[in-house]
């Protein structure tokens, strides 16, 4: 249907769907010192704006949501599809405030110890 719209009028809205995303997420991928905003954010991977984005994303990303860091993600494949550059992952980790325990920890286990009665 957008196909019988003018050139002008076609790119007009792109833009203004573009700028919409971009105001609804809160996600955004840190690369070293860059960042971009996340366009869209699926189970296995996410999109971007093709043309604030280098062409090609491989490796180790982090995914920021505001100031709180979310997710890293290892990026194995990145494509340019409908001017949004598509990242697929092979990893991604939630990343938690605390270090992980590596001991297994009882859930009826007391909260401390008495040393006198």
């Amino acid at each position: 249907m957008l196909e019988f719209l003018p050139k002008e009028v076609r790119e007009g809205l792109e833009a203004a769907r573009k700028k919409d995303q971009k105001r609804k997420s809160r996600l955004r991928v840190q690369v070293g010192d860059t960042v971009y905003p996340v366009l869209r954010f699926w189970q296995d991977g996410f999109a971007l704006d093709a043309d604030f984005s280098p062409s090609k994303l491989r490796g180790l990303v982090d995914i920021y949501e505001g100031s709180r860091h979310v997710f890293q993600c290892l990026i194995v494949a990145s494509f340019i599809e409908n001017g949004e550059l598509v990242c697929d992952f092979k990893r991604v980790t939630a990343v938690s405030e605390r270090a992980p325990l590596d001991f297994w920890r009882d859930e009826n286990a007391p909260v401390g110890y008495l040393t006198k009665a």
